[in-house]
């Protein structure tokens, strides 16, 4: 009986011992995955970090550029255009070329890879300058002027009708009781609009409004919504903008503008307006220089990339951020092909 009973106690503790190898296995593979997953997490943000850090410092740069700038054309015209260094994009390049010798990365370090651009905001229509308000007695409406450029350039684009008069409706409601103060009553609806949905204040937002995705895909080089009333600067605008801005001008005669500013930008109005054939331009709708520009930058580390988008405003000297943030789900910024795409003589 003993002889029959040994060969199973020695299979038995075989079988418990290769069930202890197992467990310790197992647990030792967790506690390595662990380990490597809070490494990984580790890493992932610092590179964040380190990201983030690198673009703070890009926009600054730009700032910079453009405050030099504005310092450089307050001695001169004041006009800005795309002959100026702000308006070269940055093609994306190793962030240690912008090294000193004695700053050079040190070996191991992840290799970033730095690209970024800024655009004149104002060489696109602003839809702020759509609404105008009115007095107490009776509610704003949408400036005739602004209506008439919109409906050249979504004809210009291709864009159907129906979704300017879509645009209108929503704009016009949206302005409307964004203005009424909190538990007044709207005359046009009577109903409370404390609770109404304020104007979008960026491109992309106009998709709230009920516009689809391919036509604010199609607007986004040519518009724009800034804080306040701007003019469109001839001088970075597209044929399309202005054509659009400047009533009575055909395409044509856009796109012969465009080549003629490649060859020497305009200074002022009037020598603008003799190069359009004679047509009238008013201060208020059009310009040679820009306070507002995009500042867009992409920053690329090993396999892991961070982008922000801000709008500047500069002011005489004084170059501030009105708005900062991380791109996602955000339109790119229009292309430099887009606003020099009829320049070439």
């Amino acid at each position: 009986m003993k002889r029959s009973t040994a060969p199973q106690q020695r299979g038995a503790a075989l079988i418990s011992a290769m069930l202890v190898v197992t467990l310790v296995a197992t647990l030792a593979s967790v506690a390595l995955w662990q380990q490597w997953r809070h490494v990984e997490v580790e890493s992932a943000e610092r590179h964040r970090v380190q990201s983030g850090w690198l673009l703070n410092g890009a926009m600054d740069w730009s700032r910079l550029i453009l405050r030099e700038d504005a310092l450089a054309s307050g001695a001169t015209s004041g006009a800005d255009h795309l002959a100026e260094p702000w308006a070269l994009p940055l093609q994306e390049a190793k962030l240690s070329t912008f090294l000193a010798q004695d700053q050079q990365l040190r070996e191991g370090d992840p290799e970033v890879f730095l690209s970024g651009q800024v655009t004149d905001a104002q060489s696109r229509l602003n839809l702020s300058n759509w609404y105008e308000a009115a007095d107490g007695q009776r509610m704003g409406q949408l400036n005739p002027s602004m209506q008439a450029a919109l409906s050249r350039l979504f004809s210009v684009l291709g864009l159907p009708a129906s979704e300017l008069t879509l645009l209108s409706r929503e704009w016009l409601a949206a302005a409307q009781a964004s203005r009424t103060p909190l538990g007044a009553t709207s005359a046009s609806s009577g109903s409370n609009t404390a609770g109404a949905a304020l104007l979008p204040q960026q491109v992309p937002q106009l998709q709230w409004l009920g516009l689809s995705r391919d036509t604010v895909t199609r607007l986004a080089p040519h518009i724009t919504i800034l804080p306040e009333v701007t003019p469109v600067n001839l001088n970075t605008a597209s044929a399309e903008v202005i054509y659009a801005s400047v009533p009575g001008l055909d395409l044509a005669a856009a796109q012969q503008f465009v080549q003629q500013r490649a060859r020497a930008h305009f200074s002022n109005l009037p020598d603008a307006s003799k190069a359009l054939g004679g047509k009238p331009l008013e201060a208020r709708w059009h310009t040679m220089g820009s306070r507002f520009f995009q500042v867009w930058g992409r920053l690329r580390m090993e396999e892991r990339t961070q982008e922000e988008t801000a709008l500047i405003l500069r002011d005489a000297g004084n170059v501030s951020f009105v708005w900062r943030q991380k791109i996602a789900g955000i339109l790119p910024p229009p292309k430099r092909e887009s606003l020099l795409q009829s320049s070439q003589p």
